[in-house]
């Protein structure tokens, strides 16, 4: 019996893995690539467990965790130290060309502001990103923000996709955009660094595929796809930062970085999970920064909980183009590219409320 016990835990474990290659939208089969970790946790225990519970299915079990294993080891492996870093490590000094960010999911049922606004006055970053964030949310904050934050673009709303961007650095050309679903927005601006430089930031939080949020993957990938051409496109320095309701290790967002270049600064470092706070053995890394390889890394630091199901992440880097040639960017072959073109379309031509 419990052979059989272990014999169903490990096809359910291969199915989940195997389901997760496929290119398809639905949403039952893309959340088949979060908890790659958990999967992994699984397979293990299971085999430990056929090889200590001899039965007749021990063999087939064997097999079935070792081929997890390997398949969730290989996608998660570039997310541990174990793997070389994709993002450079910053000299010291320049702290012109330093730019640090706070990214805050703070789910917008959360009345905890003043956790948030002593992260913030702790570590005093010079852009503050907040998601979920409504009316009541900027009541709280623009009081306490808005003076060593004079730069900001704003979009409370009240259907978790709110956005509020504070910035002590200046903003040119800022703007909101609806880029692919009309009741979720994206922010956009150019960000003045003391040096002078400039770089293009985009902060986004597509819509997860979920049964309760979106049947299928196709308008937040599009939305990611999207920007990701347009970075490919200009060749401007840039960043991308947001919860962008996906993992770092999936399908569409490993083709979001070959498509417009960004590369990932948790690659070689770890997970930096976010999400979900309150379920330390169901977390996984939905909170994003993505840098052009003009960037090199300060430092990177998840924070403490401030009442949201999201932890803040925090993240500073340094603009040194001169650097640029450290770096290797992903590159996306042709059908690739024309996947990513496939993929927005079809959002922009479907029910884009759906």
């Amino acid at each position: 019996m419990v052979g059989l016990f272990l014999a169903s835990v490990a096809t359910g474990l291969l199915a989940a893995t195997l389901l997760a290659k496929l290119p398809l939208h639905a949403w039952w089969i893309r959340a088949c690539e979060f908890p790659r970790l958990q999967i992994a946790g699984l397979a293990l225990l299971t085999l430990i467990g056929s090889l200590i519970i001899a039965s007749d299915w021990q063999l087939p079990v064997v097999i079935a965790c070792l081929i997890v294993l390997l398949i969730q080891g290989y996608r998660i492996l570039p997310w541990t130290r174990l793997w070389p870093t994709q993002v450079k490590d910053a000299e010291h000094g320049d702290g012109d060309r330093h730019v640090t960010l706070l990214i805050a999911n703070v789910l917008t049922t959360n009345r905890r502001s003043q956790a948030l606004i002593e992260l913030i006055q702790r570590h005093s970053p010079d852009i503050v990103l907040t998601l979920e964030s409504d009316g009541w949310w900027q009541q709280q904050l623009d009081p306490v923000l808005d003076k060593d934050y004079p730069y900001s673009l704003k979009m409370p709303l009240d259907n978790l996709y709110g956005m509020h961007l504070y910035s002590r650095l200046p903003l040119d050309e800022p703007r909101i955009e609806w880029l692919i679903q009309e009741d979720i927005p994206s922010m956009h601006a150019w960000v003045q660094l003391p040096s002078g430089h400039r770089f293009k930031l985009h902060a986004l939080h597509p819509r997860p595929p979920a049964p309760n949020e979106s049947e299928e993957s196709l308008w937040r990938d599009a939305e990611l796809l999207l920007v990701g051409k347009e970075i490919h496109r200009s060749g401007e320095p840039s960043l991308v930062a947001g919860d962008l309701n996906d993992v770092a290790w999936s399908r569409s967002t490993r083709l979001f970085c070959r498509v417009s270049g960004m590369l990932d600064p948790r690659r070689g470092r770890g997970m930096y999970s976010t999400f979900h706070a309150n379920y330390p053995l169901l977390r996984w890394p939905l909170d994003h920064v993505f840098v052009s390889e003009e960037f090199t890394l300060v430092s990177i630091r998840r924070l403490a909980s401030i009442g949201s199901d999201h932890f803040p992440i925090l993240t500073t880097f340094c603009y040194r183009p001169s650097r640029a040639e450290e770096h290797d960017p992903p590159e996306a072959a042709p059908e690739e590219r024309q996947d990513a073109n496939d993929t927005i379309d079809e959002a922009q031509a479907r029910d884009q409320t759906s």
